[in-house]
């Protein structure tokens, strides 16, 4: 749904708003065309069902909207006496129409005074379920999601495990594009495990204004691009389209902003030429080999001594496993260890990266260079530097593309074109533990406005292979995920700042029984 399309989509419930309520406005002692002028409407509506003005700016919030025009229905018939269940069950299941029928069919009295609170206790459970329902889908939707870490490709910085609430707001919190959703999940509704969302009718692309731009080596968290893209270079491998908002949620390292020249030299990572400087709590990560003669290393030493998580023996008694530098240049001191290597993938050799050309011969550790695309900023484009922006080009900015005669056109224009201006920025994302990690390095850019969000905080770090109450990671509860030096638990504090303010709570309640 384009902007255009969306505005007239408003206007079209205007003026079905009018036409459902004009002679109710009559009633309530207001005048006919109060019902049908925007914004104005909504607040003396508010005020004919006696409810807060605040309640209109709710039914202008995206997704928002959707769960409160159900209440607003409801509250609607019954400031005119229609109060049974049956007169409920009628405008939820009609959207609202079942409104027509009582504006134009039914001789009903406005009743100025009534009462707001629920007639039953079912009722009360209900309304107060609802708004807690409204309140927590504001908060998911524009300021904070929580999300939990699926993989271990941050691994030392962040945690399989982990639970983290995600700012919305650090860098514009996304409004929804998908506009009919079940609330607070995903793409895929618990349980029964099918779709979560309808299709049509989507909004266009808006984002609210930001604190911060994204900043190099920022983690963020973002809607995987490649989810519903068709990968060019790989025809049979075909996915189910999603709208962006719905995509898989992933999160990785920003190494590479708009307008940067990234290339990788033997698994490090340089940004127009020089060589990328990671935060102090950040920990790359890599395969090495050690030679052992064969001799065994102890699993116990291995996962607690030198942190390895992933990895194993060889049929030739070495080792494969994946270690911090810091990690592998304490186990270099293992007497047992005879040498260790990282398992870097010489230049030159292919392997199967971006934009798969295999000319180039770039592999997860040699790779690039490849410019990152900057809004407004205009690249070249011919038969070689097709592959780089082909997604860009039609997934991304909805272009039409077609190559004939080794020439390029656009949007069906007769004239070939050898330049392309981008439309919005992208980045570069990538993971840590750069030998476990499924980045951008095999799926290219992603576009700002798949961005998501900035973890902020892990409020929880569940252990799977721990024992017990040693499951819980006592010293990541309440950390911040930025930052530098030693990540530091403010949970205890927490927990005494809330007995202290319980302690206070309790005081005063006590007092004024006294």
């Amino acid at each position: 749904m384009t902007l255009t399309q969306w505005l007239l989509f408003i206007l079209i419930i205007q003026v079905v708003h009018f036409l459902g309520t004009w002679k109710l406005y009559v009633k309530a002692g207001r005048k006919a065309w109060e019902a049908i002028v925007p914004i104005y409407n909504a607040i003396v509506l508010m005020k004919i069902i006696n409810r807060p003005k605040w309640w209109v700016i709710l039914l202008f919030i995206p997704i928002i909207n959707l769960l409160m025009f159900p209440i607003v229905w409801v509250e609607t018939i019954r400031s005119f006496g229609k109060n049974t269940n049956k007169d409920t069950i009628l405008v939820i299941l009609s959207l609202g129409l079942y409104i027509f029928y009582v504006n134009y069919m039914e001789d009903v009295t406005y009743i100025k005074d009534r009462s707001l609170k629920p007639r039953t206790s079912g009722g009360e459970w209900v309304s107060s379920i609802a708004f807690a329902v409204i309140a927590a889908t504001l908060v998911h939707t524009y300021f904070m999601q929580p999300y939990t870490i699926p993989t271990s490709s941050l691994e030392k910085s962040l945690l399989i495990g982990d639970f983290l609430f995600v700012s919305k707001f650090h860098y514009g919190a996304r409004v929804p594009m998908t506009t009919v959703a079940a609330p607070m999940v995903h793409d895929t509704l618990p349980l029964v495990k099918t779709r979560s969302y309808l299709k049509k009718p989507q909004l266009p692309y808006f984002r609210l204004p930001a604190l911060q731009k994204i900043k190099r080596n920022d983690i963020v968290v973002f809607s995987w691009p490649v989810d519903t893209v068709e990968q060019f270079f790989r025809k049979t491998n075909r996915r189910i389209r999603k709208p962006i908002d719905k995509k898989s949620n992933y999160v990785k390292r920003c190494v590479g902003i708009p307008g940067d020249s990234l290339e990788i030299r033997d698994g490090y990572v340089y940004i127009n030429g020089e060589k990328n400087t990671l935060p102090d709590r950040a920990r790359l990560q890599f395969f090495y080999e050690a030679d052992t003669d064969g001799k065994a290393l102890s699993v116990k030493s291995l996962q607690s001594r030198y942190h390895v998580r992933e990895g194993g023996r060889l049929q030739d008694g070495n080792y494969v496993l994946n270690l911090s530098q810091e990690d592998a240049d304490l186990l270099r001191n293992n007497p047992t260890v005879k040498s260790l290597t990282r398992r870097i993938a010489p230049e030159g050799e292919r392997e199967e990266v971006f934009p798969n050309v295999s000319s180039l011969n770039w592999n997860r550790d040699n790779f690039g260079p490849v410019y990152i695309p900057e809004a407004g900023k205009t690249v070249a484009l011919n038969l070689k530097t097709l592959p780089f922006y082909k997604q860009i080009i039609v997934e991304y900015e909805k272009n039409t593309l077609k190559v004939e005669g080794g020439k390029i056109y656009l949007n069906g224009s007769s004239d070939p074109v050898n330049e392309y201006t981008f439309a919005q920025d992208y980045y570069w994302m990538m993971g840590d533990n750069r030998h476990n990690s499924e980045d951008s390095r095999y799926w290219g850019f992603v576009p700002f406005d798949h961005v998501v969000g900035k973890p902020v905080f892990i409020w929880f770090s569940w252990d799977s292979n721990g024992k017990g109450i040693d499951k819980i990671r006592w010293e990541r509860l309440f950390t911040t995920v930025g930052g530098s030096g030693e990540p530091v638990s403010y949970f205890f504090p927490f927990l005494g700042l809330m007995l202290v303010l319980y302690g206070f709570s309790w005081y005063r309640k006590r007092k004024k029984e006294a």
